[in-house]
């Protein structure tokens, strides 16, 4: 293993090395006026501006001739850069366009993405999209490539509009908004236009199937770039909230808080952030789960402190949720009870081919009284913090060092080291994606014992048509760090298998996906605990969008401590080996009535289990979108039968890309609670937003048969961004 490593390892690098740089260039217009990015491309900066068409498609033909030709245009002042994109469309009646809502999946309508590496480092950037409605998402650049980290929210501007020829944007960055290199003339640059009706996608650069839009090692160049000023890099924003809460059973109460956040430029490529008094009020509530396992379920952060520069502390090489070193939920969240955060500073930024970050946070001394009516949860005041450092070597691969201190119920000693390294070249046998990586960490903290350690290594070659992997991972039975996530320790676990994904040349069939993976879990002494083998015989994606796959999963679980899988059921010890299929089948996203329906069958811990799970979305409008989301478990057990439904309904109003209201309902059968989150969010300047929100919790109660109230609370909040 280790002779194949040190060979594809050299492979690659020498592949790296002579490597030809065929970046195409585009040079940036110099703008003296304010372009109001309103999607008309009048101002007379556009007509010499410097421009860009010749783009080709990516798919259905790797290098085909586009349907539809794009046009793209770049200006710039010292404050701003300017994209003015014009998209010509020979039947603009069949443009595909839902969404006006901020930071909404836009990868299901037509499109332009755009994306910036400031760093001109291959490895990081600033990803900006916008449909024909004027819908904004916006990410960062996460794993050197491999996915977007669409959590990061910046302060920018964009408007489009449909006409007789297709669709015109203009997106407008100010240079606040994003870190840069200073003294660069050039910055990574490409752009994506998605056709949806044709399931169409071309590009300027990186026109390849087996490399992906974000790897900016691949981009092209923005040249001729003018000396920016970001004026005294000075971001002060405060805020202000009301809250009326309603107990069941306890008086009504009204808190009125402020809170601060402010941030600093220390030079154009790091930033300081102080927070007081934070709160996260009008963040979406967690989407309701089932656990089928024995181990916790994973929750995503929502908060936009801890998302905001979230990309600087990715450690490994894209860590799946068998462990997290950096749970930021962890810090003013505890068993779902909220923890006041007084304070918290957070650093990040580069300096020259090094990336670092650091967190310090500060929570309140809080009480939470017993459910059970025993002693009051007593949580004492606790300061914890993470940092990272990452260097860029090579061309496309990094070196780094993460660690963590402090503990949120403040037990002592806690902390959290580790280093990682990642070989990564899309030069691999002249154009493939090839990685190679290791990592490892360290933990320790009053009453942990055992082995506290935890490593792993990674190959992977994944491209288009060849997808293959090897993943090992070695969790001790002591490695619990305080600010991370581990739902399962004292395991060794291996990862191996793979996907061929032959494009036939049918008329009706995109490509099919065969895939096979095998997932093997042991104890530290080796003995095993889980198998799992996913087979995909079936998996079929269409011209027309739609998929169907089916599924069969040879699996075994070795119980050896009994669990409750729902109430009154619990699996006993003993080794349980068996057989689940499963059939799904999408509709093409690109339709107003769309959605996926899934199918798992077959045997299930010596009984049999029937799960069926569903997302149907409709779009009447392009201002009113519904999406219900439901699962059902039906399960028949030697040990005790159960049924388990959730059910989850979304109701979008999206008056402008700028004004929304969400209504978000939820009730599961398991706590017999039903929910409702409402927002209305007003983003009356793109400095200042608006929100008003209001929550409630009802549990059925069985004698008197009908829902009963156990909480309510409304909010509003005001926010704006003060720029110096």
């Amino acid at each position: 293993m280790r002779s194949f490593i040190f060979t594809v390892f050299v492979l690659g690098l020498l592949h790296s090395i002579l490597a030809q740089n065929d970046r195409p260039e585009v040079s940036t217009g110099l703008s003296q006026s304010i372009i109001v990015a309103d999607g008309n491309l009048t101002e007379e900066e556009w007509k010499s501006a410097g421009s860009i068409s010749d783009f080709l498609t990516v798919v259905p033909e790797q290098g085909g001739i586009p349907t539809g030709t794009t046009n793209v245009k770049i200006l710039a002042s010292e404050k701003f850069i300017v994209f003015g994109i014009e998209c010509r469309d020979n039947d603009p009646s069949g443009i595909i366009n839902f969404s006006k809502l901020r930071d909404t999946d836009l990868s299901n309508e037509d499109y332009i993405k755009i994306i910036i590496d400031p760093f001109l480092d291959g490895q990081s950037g600033y990803i900006f999209s916008v449909n024909p409605n004027g819908a904004r998402y916006d990410a960062l650049v996460s794993n050197r490539g491999e996915s977007e980290n669409k959590e990061w929210d910046g302060i920018w501007e964009a408007g489009a509009r449909i006409h007789d020829l297709g669709w015109t944007a203009e997106v407008k960055i100010p240079i606040q908004s994003i870190n840069f290199k200073q003294g660069l003339k050039e910055w990574g640059f490409n752009v994506e236009r998605n056709i949806q009706r044709n399931q169409e996608i071309i590009r300027w650069a990186n026109v390849r199937r087996d490399q992906w839009f974000t790897q900016t090692s691949r981009a092209g160049l923005i040249t001729d770039l003018p000396d920016f000023n970001y004026g005294l890099g000075l971001n002060v924003r405060p805020s202000v909230i009301g809250k009326i809460n309603s107990e069941a059973g306890e008086p009504t109460t009204f808190d009125f808080d402020p809170a601060l956040t402010v941030n600093q430029r220390l030079g154009t490529n790091i930033t300081a952030t102080v927070t007081f008094n934070t709160d996260f009020a009008e963040t979406e509530v967690d989407t309701r789960q089932t656990n089928l396992t024995r181990f916790p379920l994973f929750f995503p952060e929502k908060r936009a402190f801890f998302l905001e520069g979230s990309d600087i502390f990715e450690f490994g090489f894209g860590l799946s949720r068998d462990i997290v070193p950096f749970f930021s939920r962890r810090i003013g969240l505890l068993n779902g009870n909220q923890i006041p955060i007084i304070t918290g500073g957070k650093v990040n930024g580069r300096a020259g081919r090094t990336s670092f970050g650091g967190v310090v946070m500060r929570t309140d001394r809080s009480v939470f009284p017993s459910n059970s009516g025993g002693e009051d949860l007593v949580v004492p005041a606790s300061t914890m913090g993470v940092f990272r450092v990452k260097k860029n070597v090579l061309k496309e691969s990094s070196f780094g060092f993460f660690g963590s201190f402090g503990d949120p119920q403040n037990r002592s000693d806690a902390y959290v080291a580790g280093a990682d390294f990642t070989f990564q070249t899309t030069r691999f046998k002249g154009n493939k994606n090839f990685l190679v990586g290791a990592w490892g960490m360290y933990n320790d903290r009053v009453g942990l014992s055992g082995d506290k350690s935890a490593y792993g290594l990674k190959i992977d070659y994944p491209n288009d048509i060849w997808d293959v992997a090897f993943t090992y991972t070695h969790i001790g039975d002591g490695f619990d760090p305080s600010l991370g996530f581990v739902p399962r320790d004292g395991i060794n676990k291996i990862v191996t298998g793979g996907t061929w994904g032959p494009r036939p040349k049918w008329k009706l069939v995109r490509q099919i996906r065969n895939q096979i993976f095998f997932t093997y879990i042991a104890d530290l002494d080796w003995t095993w605990q889980t198998y799992r083998v996913f087979t995909a015989p079936l998996n079929w994606r269409f011209e027309s969008g739609e998929r169907f796959e089916f599924n069969i999963v040879p699996q075994g679980e070795r119980i050896i401590e009994p669990f409750g899988i729902a109430d009154d059921v619990t699996i006993p010890v003993g080794e349980y080996n068996f057989v689940r299929y499963r059939i799904e089948g999408d509709v093409a996203a690109k339709r107003r009535l769309n959605g996926r329906f899934t199918w798992w069958f077959g045997p299930f811990f010596d009984g049999n289990l029937n799960e069926y799970q569903t997302t149907i979305n409709w779009n009447p409008t392009t201002i009113l979108t519904f999406e219900f989301s439901g699962r059902r478990n039906i399960a028949e057990l030697p040990f005790g039968d159960f049924n388990q439904t959730l059910v989850g309904l979304r109701v979008r109003f999206n008056a402008t890309p700028d004004l929304q209201l969400n209504s978000f309902i939820q009730y599961d059968t398991d706590t017999q609670n039903f929910g409702v989150n409402s927002r209305i969010h007003w983003i009356f300047h793109p400095q200042g937003d608006f929100f008003i929100v209001y929550n409630s919790t009802s549990v059925y109660e069985r004698p008197q048969d009908r829902f009963m109230r156990v909480n309510t609370q409304l909010l509003a909040k005001i926010r704006y961004n003060f720029r110096l």
